[in-house]
């Protein structure tokens, strides 16, 4: 199991996790940090990202004890919220930042920088125990997932499959991955047949579709690349042949159309503050070592550094 995630996955019921604790030694250095670096720093945003963000926090104040780094999530929408309202510094998401978002934050005086982190893709799952699921279209999970839809079985799905209910679980409204997921699937943002298990706790998904063997449910590769023992992924099809995510298929994008960029979201006036600067330049430094460790997908090098240059780093 990849460490990080198993430590997010065990401390996440609470949905706000301080990832470490400050220490009496000033002299911390270390690529990314600074000698006697000290202060805090709040993020809220994406369950998505927020494995990612949480292995970065914890191994940032390894080397910097004098900083304090608290990672919890409320959903996208829901960081962004705490963010324009200046409960935080830095918000997880996992979508663009929208409109009415960016003018909230404007308005309380912040100049947003977005900043790409990770590719995702998001994971379509069945239980480990369905034998009949070996692929779903992208017109199939339409039917299923759209507003007021008539699918309650499987077999409404498919003629072939089980006359069986279909338990459904997926992310709140609040979640990035539910705007993304109903955008691409759904074909508009936020239109979703409602009569499913929400929760901006991906665990908690993954509880519920690992013991029920009729479930489906939707959520970031992590944490299906974390449950794979209790899951299985969907292959999906957007026309050109079944495909199931994999790191190579998210990275090209073959993976469509779920595979997608993950971010952190900054302000200029946060980058001026000397231990929120030294956290982003770990995290697309060093930090980015620790993206494929729980379970997401690298960039590339250079647009690490394009994202260095636009936080004003390099």
């Amino acid at each position: 199991m990849k460490k990080s995630l198993q430590i997010a996955g065990a401390l996440v019921l609470s949905l706000s996790l301080v990832v470490g604790c400050s220490s009496n030694n000033p002299n911390a250095g270390g690529e990314g940090g600074g000698e006697g670096l000290s202060g805090k720093i709040k993020i809220d945003g994406s369950s998505t990202v927020y494995p990612v963000t949480s292995a970065v926090a914890e191994e940032f104040m390894k080397k910097n004890p004098g900083v304090d780094v608290t990672v919890s999530q409320s959903g996208t929408g829901g960081g962004f919220e705490k963010w324009a309202k200046k409960e935080t510094d830095l918000s997880d998401a996992s979508r663009p930042i929208k409109d009415e978002e960016k003018e909230a934050a404007e308005k309380a005086g912040l100049e947003p920088i977005e900043v790409e982190v990770a590719k995702d893709g998001i994971t379509v799952v069945v239980n480990k125990e369905n034998d009949f699921v070996d692929k779903l279209t992208v017109d199939q999970l339409k039917k299923i997932w759209e507003p007021n839809s008539k699918v309650k079985t499987w077999k409404d799905v498919n003629p072939e499959w089980p006359d069986k209910p279909i338990k459904l679980y997926g992310p709140g409204t609040s979640s990035g991955t539910f705007d993304y997921f109903t955008e691409e699937i759904v074909g508009e943002e936020g239109k979703s047949r409602t009569d499913y298990t929400q929760s901006e706790d991906d665990n908690t998904l993954v509880q519920g579709v690992a013991g029920d063997k009729n479930a489906l449910g939707y959520f970031g590769y992590a944490y299906y690349e974390e449950n794979k023992d209790k899951l299985k992924a969907v292959p999906i099809d957007a026309g050109k042949g079944a495909v199931e995510p994999t790191e190579e298929t998210i990275q090209s994008g073959k993976y469509a159309p779920l595979s997608r960029p993950i971010f952190v979201y900054a302000s200029k006036q946060a980058m001026e503050k000397e231990h929120i600067k030294k956290f982003m330049e770990f995290y697309l430094t060093e930090g980015k070592e620790l993206v494929p460790e729980v379970g997401y997908i690298k960039l590339k090098d250079e647009k690490y550094e394009e994202e260095l240059k636009e936080l004003g780093i390099k």
